[in-house]
């Protein structure tokens, strides 16, 4: 009886042994698998941000140009401002000299009336 007791152990402890294989190599393929899968999703997340960054320049360069005429436009406008302004400037200027000289020139004293 010793004997089938011996073999029926023996044959439990190597069933384990098999069983602790076998986990041993789920556990493994496991790992590997999530390695796999973080791989794979830095991957797709590095080509997601590369497309995205490339939707963005284009759309950056589309409405660039759209500023910058926007900006020559409005520099034109303000240059024209500006020569209105320095025109408007040399036209009444010597007038304007005229007057400061007369009023600085021809002083015309007011005495102070009590009041």
């Amino acid at each position: 009886m010793s004997a089938q007791n011996s073999a029926g152990i023996q044959t439990l402890l190597d069933a384990e042994r098999e069983a602790s294989k076998i986990v041993q190599k789920a556990r493994e393929f496991r790992t590997k698998r999530v390695r796999e899968a973080r791989d794979e999703a830095k991957r797709e997340i590095a080509e997601y941000k590369d497309n995205k960054e490339d939707e963005y320049k284009k759309f950056e360069a589309e409405h660039s140009k759209g500023n910058q005429q926007a900006e020559d436009e409005a520099n034109k406008e303000a240059d024209a401002q500006i020569k209105n302004i320095q025109e408007a400037g040399k036209k009444g200027q010597a007038q304007v000299v005229k007057n400061l000289l007369n009023a600085v020139f021809e002083v015309q004293p007011v005495a102070p009336t009590k009041a």
